[in-house]
């Protein structure tokens, strides 16, 4: 019997790959993802049924481990967004050529007008780098109903299938209608005969490239449903894709007339590429309504220059989440007030530290460090994470912050370019994600680089998930080269700012790499007791073994 839930757009995708039988589902937190992973694995736990899910160190380990559950035969849902793409991108792009053997589906969250992120990249773009398919749902309902289909459409054509959300979708709350819920069965181990097509060296690359375009055809066949013309009257049209399809159909409750308009609809690429021309043909003025780049907008421009207005032609702004203030504006609708719609000016409210947060106190450790030093003006190197925050007013702590793992990487290369000290932070769970390799270098390297490790044991910034690294950075940092000598775990609290400073100056001093490992586990964590069995089963070893890591209360 058909059930219906209230869920999020992104928990609504959890819950269809639930539905349609996963053995596994994998990711990284990144928002506006991270829910998405988060429903599914509350799911699992309460009906394990065999099935598993698992938070991984990066994106690309846990669209790795997707991967070798589909090779075992088995439904496979991967989350993360779209910043975290880039970081699972090798792996995507090549799990094009291998192709799959269970469904392997991909959530990838973007994010318009970086709500939480660092750019504002569309992964229709990637989708189409790798020749695989991508849909894209306008409602909480196509969130759920779209996944089934991607899971059909990855075990029919054998290529991973990507669902792509935007944040105003994955972050909607509505009714969903959930079908039958499947148990996981497998299609087995993939089969003797296909072995090399799982072995990329050259030769079979080049021959799995040429089977991969030679499916482009049936991708375009299978999604045919999906995109769709709706002839109208007049010369002017919409052509509509995503968030884009949602806000036209919502403008169109307001104002009846908008029903008139021929349109083209997008929900999955690749597309026919008899719809455009056949659209094109009976408009003479297209309006293009799609989140974030301008994918639809170029295509269609492509085909015919003049009068498609859009985000190329500034009738949108270039940049931000889609609106349907904006659509109003564009196509010249008034408001029930008669006047033209406009921009809502509302107050930013900064993001900020939360009141006790132990990195507060390691930032100003290092910053009386530095000036004990007479070294006030030196540049830091930060890193992602909610510890970003120091970068605003009034703390202004650390000066770059560019991607994932990049803060320990640009402190080396700083320190081989004559900076010293050159300072990099980083959080545990980004160090566990990206920051081994370059700490690798820097042992390697041998310059003067200090490394700010600030463990708070959790990914807080995401919703204060355990960290992949949880009670292990000690030892991957001894594991990486860095001398035992140079290695120092302090404590971030008021009572310790003054022995906290001793120590970093000593750090900042050293001529070679040194590593400083501010450890207290987040204030919210805490208060939720997020650590709480973690820390109890931990508590045990010790005292029966003694050779687990010190947890501090």
């Amino acid at each position: 019997m058909a059930q219906s839930t209230l869920a999020l757009g992104v928990e609504a995708v959890g819950c269809a790959a639930f539905d349609a039988g996963i053995k596994g589902a994998f990711g990284y937190p990144g928002t506006p993802s991270t829910e998405g992973f988060e429903y599914v694995e509350a799911m699992i736990h309460a009906e394990p049924e065999d099935r598993l899910a698992q938070w991984a160190a990066n994106e690309k380990v846990a669209y790795d481990l997707a991967l070798g559950v589909s090779y075992a035969g088995h439904r496979a849902l991967v989350t993360m967004k779209h910043v975290g793409l880039n970081v699972a991108m090798d792996a995507y792009a090549n799990s094009a050529l291998t192709g799959v053997r269970g469904g392997l589906v991909l959530l990838v969250a973007d994010d318009p007008g970086m709500h939480s992120s660092q750019n504002e990249q569309d992964s229709r773009r990637l989708a189409k780098f790798a020749w695989l398919p991508v849909l894209e749902p306008s409602t909480v309902q196509e969130c759920y109903d779209f996944t089934w289909r991607a899971f059909e459409l990855s075990e029919t054509l054998q290529v991973p299938v990507m669902v792509r959300l935007v944040t105003r979708l994955a972050h909607c709350r509505a009714l969903m209608i959930r079908r039958e819920v499947l148990a996981p069965t497998g299609l087995g181990l993939a089969p003797k005969e296909t072995i090399q097509d799982w072995v990329l060296i050259p030769s079979n690359a080049r021959r799995r490239y040429l089977d991969l375009l030679a499916k482009q055809p049936r991708m375009v066949e299978a999604l045919s449903s999906m995109n769709r013309l709706v002839a109208g009257s007049g010369r002017r049209g919409v052509a509509v894709a995503g968030m884009g399809r949602a806000y036209f159909q919502q403008l169109a409750l307001e104002h009846p007339e908008l029903n008139a308009m021929p349109r083209l609809e997008v929900a999955a690429y690749p597309m026919d590429p008899g719809l455009e021309p056949a659209f094109l043909a009976q408009v003479d003025e297209v309006f293009v309504f799609e989140e974030d780049y301008p994918v639809l907008e170029e295509r269609l421009t492509f085909q015919r220059a003049g009068k498609i207005h859009g985000r190329l032609d500034g009738s949108l702004p270039r940049t931000g989440e889609l609106t349907p203030r904006l659509l109003k504006n564009a196509l010249g609708l008034v408001t029930t007030e008669g006047q033209a719609a406009s921009s809502l000016d509302l107050p930013i409210r900064a993001p900020r530290f939360c009141d006790g947060c132990g990195h507060v106190d390691a930032y100003e450790a290092l910053q009386e460090a530095l000036r004990n030093l007479g070294l006030a003006d030196a540049r830091v190197f930060g890193d992602i994470g909610c510890y970003t925050l120091a970068a605003q007013e009034p703390m202004t702590a650390i000066h770059a912050v560019v991607e994932m793992g990049a803060s320990i990487s640009m402190a080396v290369g700083a320190a081989m370019a004559g900076q010293t000290p050159s300072v990099a932070v980083i959080g545990d769970s980004t160090f566990g994600h990206s920051g081994l390799p370059a700490l690798l270098t820097a042992a390697d390297s041998g310059v003067n680089v200090t490394i700010l490790i600030l463990d708070n044991r959790v990914v807080g910034m995401t919703g204060q998930q355990p960290s992949q690294a949880l009670d292990q950075v000690e030892r991957m940092v001894l594991g990486m080269g860095i001398s035992e000598a140079q290695l120092q775990v302090l404590t971030p609290l008021p009572k310790q700012h003054e022995a906290n400073v001793k120590a970093l100056e000593s750090a900042l001093g050293h001529p070679g790499p040194s590593v400083v490992v501010f450890r207290r586990e987040c204030i919210q964590s805490l208060r939720r007791g997020v650590l709480k069995d973690h820390d109890r089963e931990l508590r045990a070893c010790v005292e029966q073994v003694g050779c687990t890591p010190e947890v501090r209360p």
